[in-house]
C-alpha cells in the first residue's frame, strides 16, 4: 500500500566512510460521507504550565541561526481589510502557555524567523483567510502550519480537526515529529498516515475510525482513509498542503489532492487551506488562484531563492569516470570532517551504478532509490539521521522537505531537468541545495558539470536565479579553497 513514489535503499555496514581496504494510480469515485457520529468530549484537561524561566537569556542563545530572518525578502499580499501585525516575539502571537513551552523547551526556538513572523498573524487571526505561502528552505515553513494546526484544534473533541498531506512518507513523519514535539504539553493527539509495512498491514476496513485532533499523511493513504470512512472530515478547520505546488502540479499529486479537497468541502465548508512550499512556478500559482477562497499571499522573487549561505560551485567532468573520481578523492577524501553529505543523481540506474562503484573501491555509502519495503526506507534514513552514515546517494525522492542539520555539502552528480523538455528543473534545483545550509547554517553545492547539454543546462540555471556556480579546478587546493570560502574547513 504505497503512494506514487516509494523508495529502494541498500546501505553499506555503519560505520564512518573509510579508504581501501574495507571488507566488505487507481482513481475513486464521488463517494459521500455518512452522517458525522457526534465526537466524543473528553473531559479534564492538560497540567498546568508555568511560563517561569523560559525567557531567553540573549548572552546564551541556542541556535542563532534562527536570528537571521532579515536574510530573506518576503512580499505580503493580503486579500481584504483584516489588519496583520508581524510577530516580533512568539508571546505577540497570543499562544497558550503548553504551546509557548513547546517551542522554548522542546523546539529550541528563541524567536519567530521572518516567515512565522509574517505568516502566523494571518494563519491565527479570524477570519483565518486561506494562505498560499513561499519561503526559502530551512526558514522555519513547517513550524508555521504546525503551530497553526495546534493552535486552532480543541483538545477536548476527539475528532480530527487538522489535516496536513505531504507528498512522500519521509516527509510525512518529519512533520509528525516536529508536530510531536511541539504538542508535547498540550494534551493533542495525533496520527500519522502513511503506507504500511506488510508486517504491521491491517485491511482499512478493520481500523477504527480515527479519533486523533490532527492527522498527517500522504495523498493515497489519506484519501482510502476518507474513502473508507475512517476519516472523518466534518470537524475540520485547518487542511495544509506541505511542499504545495507539487501536492498541485499536473506530475505531481494534483488529481488526489483536489479528490481530498472537494470531499472535505462537501462536509466542511468553512476549512482554512494553507499552502507552504519554497517553490511556486507560475503555472502552479495560476492553477491555486483558481482552487481556493480569498486568500493572504507570501512570495519570494525567485532571483533571492537561491540559498546565500550555501556557495555554489561547478566542476568540469571529461566523463562519468571523471566524476567519481572527484567523489572519491575530494568529496570523500577532503572532506571527511565536514559532516553529512548527500549525493543527488537522476536516475535508479545512476544510484546502483555508483553505490555499486563506491561499496567495492571500499567507501561507506547507503543509497535511496527505485521501490521497497516502507520499513527498509525508515532504516536507511534512521541510519542517516543518527548519524551512522555519513554519505547518502538519493534520486529526487529526498529533494523536497529532508530535513537534516548535519549535512553541510550537495552535490549534483546529475543536473535536474524535466524529462518532457529536457530542460532544467529550476525547482528541483533549489529543493536539492535546500538540503544544505539549513536554517542558514554554512554549506556548499558541487555541481558536476560533464559535456555540453550539461554546461547549457548550469548556464540556464544561473540565469533563472541571477547568481553564478564558482568554477573550481579538479584538484586539491582549489576544493580545498572552495570549501574554505564555504566556511566548512
Amino acid at each position: 500500500m504505497a503512494d506514487a513514489e516509494t523508495a529502494t535503499a541498500t546501505a553499506a555496514p555503519p560505520t564512518t566512510e573509510t579508504k581501501p581496504p574495507a571488507a566488505e494510480p487507481k482513481r475513486w469515485g464521488d463517494i459521500e460521507d455518512d452522517a458525522p457520529e457526534e465526537p466524543t468530549r473528553v473531559s479534564g484537561s492538560t497540567s498546568e504550565v508555568s511560563l517561569d524561566g523560559l525567557k531567553i537569556d540573549e548572552s546564551k542563545k541556542i541556535n542563532k541561526f534562527l536570528d537571521e530572518p532579515e536574510d530573506s525578502n518576503i512580499k505580503a499580499v493580503t486579500s481584504g481589510d483584516t489588519p496583520y501585525t508581524s510577530a516580533s516575539t512568539f508571546e505577540d502571537l497570543n499562544l497558550s502557555p503548553e504551546l509557548l513551552k513547546g517551542l522554548y523547551v522542546e523546539m529550541k526556538f528563541q524567536k519567530p524567523s521572518k516567515i512565522q513572523a509574517i505568516s502566523l498573524p494571518m494563519i491565527l487571526t479570524p477570519p483565518y483567510k486561506d494562505l498560499i505561502a513561499q519561503a526559502h528552505n530551512g526558514s522555519g515553513k513547517t513550524t508555521c502550519f504546525v503551530l497553526g494546526m495546534l493552535s486552532r484544534v480543541d483538545p477536548k473533541l476527539t475528532a480530527p480537526q487538522a489535516l496536513c498531506i505531504c507528498p512522500t512518507r519521509e516527509l510525512a513523519i518529519q512533520n509528525m515529529e516536529v508536530l510531536r514535539k511541539m504538542g508535547k504539553y498540550t494534551g493533542i493527539t495525533s496520527e500519522c498516515a502513511v503506507p504500511m509495512d506488510s508486517r504491521d498491514y491491517m485491511p482499512i476496513s478493520k481500523r477504527a475510525p480515527i479519533s486523533a485532533q490532527i492527522v498527517i499523511g500522504t495523498p493515497g493513504t489519506i484519501k482510502k482513509w476518507m474513502s473508507a470512512k475512517k476519516l472523518g472530515t466534518s470537524y475540520l478547520k485547518i487542511l495544509v498542503f506541505d511542499e504545495a505546488d507539487h501536492m498541485l502540479a499536473e506530475d505531481g499529486f494534483k488529481d488526489d489532492s483536489l479528490r481530498i479537497k472537494k470531499d472535505i468541502e462537501r462536509s466542511s465548508s468553512h476549512c482554512q487551506v494553507l499552502l507552504f512550499s519554497a517553490t511556486f512556478n507560475e503555472t502552479v500559482k495560476n492553477f491555486v488562484s483558481k482552487i481556493v477562497k480569498s486568500y493572504n499571499q507570501l512570495f519570494v522573487k525567485k532571483e533571492e531563492l537561491s540559498l546565500e549561505a550555501v556557495k555554489q560551485y561547478k566542476v568540469y567532468c571529461h566523463d562519468e569516470l571523471a566524476k567519481i573520481q572527484i567523489i572519491k578523492e575530494r568529496i570523500f577524501d577532503l572532506g571527511e570532517n565536514l559532516g553529512q553529505r548527500i549525493i543527488f543523481v537522476r536516475t535508479r540506474n545512476s544510484a546502483s551504478m555508483l553505490h555499486k562503484q563506491l561499496t567495492e573501491d571500499g567507501y561507506t555509502v547507503s543509497s535511496i532509490q527505485g521501490a521497497i519495503t516502507p520499513e527498509d526506507r525508515d532504516k536507511l534514513i534512521n541510519e542517516f539521521r543518527s548519524g551512522l552514515s555519513q554519505v547518502l546517494i538519493s534520486t529526487d525522492l529526498l529533494a523536497r522537505g529532508f530535513d537534516q542539520q548535519q549535512i553541510n555539502l550537495v552535490i549534483n552528480y546529475d543536473l535536474p531537468i524535466k524529462y518532457e523538455t529536457h530542460e532544467p528543473d529550476y525547482e528541483v534545483y533549489l529543493h536539492r541545495i535546500g538540503r544544505a545550509g539549513r536554517f542558514g547554517r554554512k554549506g556548499a553545492v558541487f555541481n558536476l558539470i560533464c559535456g555540453d547539454r550539461d554546461a547549457e543546462t548550469i548556464r540556464k540555471i544561473e540565469l533563472y536565479f541571477q547568481t553564478e556556480a564558482i568554477e573550481v579546478k579538479n584538484n586539491d587546493e582549489e576544493f580545498e579553497n572552495a570549501l574554505r570560502q564555504a566556511g566548512l574547513l
